[in-house]
């Protein structure tokens, strides 16, 4: 822990009290110049910190970022987020710094976080709007020891860990869309976006990249995506804390990946079929040159959708873009 964090630890633990310069210095080993340095730092950071010389430091409130400290304070977890988390004001894409640091041996569970992405990516090419101080655009680095074939059932997975915590921290029924759009009132909340490297038999690393709409007025919304894309704010007129989000999604991750590991993929499908509305609906696939419309069935143990067509056959549909046509 660096010196700065141990200043913010002790000034979170009297926060809303006065702590002098003398008694913060004695605590850190460090003088009252080194402390004026590091309170000012923090200030820059948005820390609320007041500042007397006859009385000392008392701090007042915290900014919603997603620095380091903030999401490690209270992160019930084992691995992710425990040992590397990396916090940039801005980056191209999450996903893509923390492909280069898994290329360099990051371990598992190293965490990349971004307060604004310049070219966020989603699925098919698609890119992600990503404005600073309003959203989650996080990856994660796992290196599972499975089949490459098995990978796809991660994004599942970490679909139903993004939808359980926003559910958690949220007055909302958010859903899943197959595979890894998370649904508000049909809008969409967050998404998932799975990429990894591998061998002809073996994974060398998956990166887990979610993006979620957290504070983003309604109005904010590029109009091209104003009618299909929502945030928790606009569902229900609340600022949620985007670190106290993030520190349950990664909970819910870790667990979910635990679960992945120990059980299989079965108990993952059952909680998708379970937080899914596509149950029984009418859907269009747009697959690669090819177009489907049936009715959905769920999901099978490889991650695939399942849906019966008009004439009562069954197919099996391992990637595509889902319409849902009538529920």
């Amino acid at each position: 822990m660096s010196t700065k964090d141990e200043l913010l630890e002790c000034l979170k633990e009297g926060k809303g009290t006065w702590l002098s310069g003398e008694a913060l210095g004695h605590r850190l080993s460090i003088s009252r110049t080194a402390i004026w340095k590091q309170i000012s730092a923090l200030k820059k950071e948005g820390y609320l910190i007041e500042s007397s010389r006859k009385k000392g430091h008392m701090l007042n409130g915290v900014p919603d970022c997603l620095f380091e400290s903030e999401i490690r304070e209270g992160l019930g977890t084992c691995v992710f987020g425990k040992k590397n988390i990396l916090h940039f004001i801005q980056a191209e894409s999450t996903n893509m710094t923390a492909e280069t640091l898994a290329n360099q041996g990051a371990a598992e569970g190293t965490v990349v976080v971004a307060e604004h992405q310049t070219k966020g990516r989603g699925r098919l090419g698609r890119t992600w709007f990503s404005p600073g101080g309003e959203g989650i655009y996080v990856s994660v680095i796992l290196r599972p020891s499975i089949p490459p074939n098995d990978a796809p059932k991660l994004t599942l997975m970490a679909s139903v860990a993004v939808a359980e915590a926003i559910r958690t921290c949220a007055p909302v029924e958010a859903s899943i869309k197959w595979p890894n759009d998370i649904m508000i009132g049909g809008r969409k909340v967050a998404g998932i976006l799975t990429e990894m490297s591998t061998d002809m038999d073996r994974i060398h690393y998956v990166i887990i990249g979610m993006g979620i709409n957290i504070n983003n007025p309604s109005e904010n919304f590029p109009y091209e995506i104003r009618e299909i894309a929502t945030s928790l704010f606009s569902e229900t007129g609340k600022i949620f804390s985007r670190a106290e989000i993030l520190r349950k999604c990664l909970e819910s991750l870790e667990r979910y990946y635990e679960t992945f590991k120990e059980k299989g993929f079965l108990p993952i499908m059952k909680r998708w079929e379970e937080l899914t509305e596509m149950m029984g609906a009418t859907i269009r696939v747009d697959a690669i040159g090819n177009t489907y419309s049936g009715t959905f069935k769920g999901i099978n143990e490889d991650g695939f959708l399942v849906m019966r067509d008009s004439y009562g056959g069954v197919k099996r549909i391992i990637s595509g873009d889902v319409s849902i046509v009538n529920r």
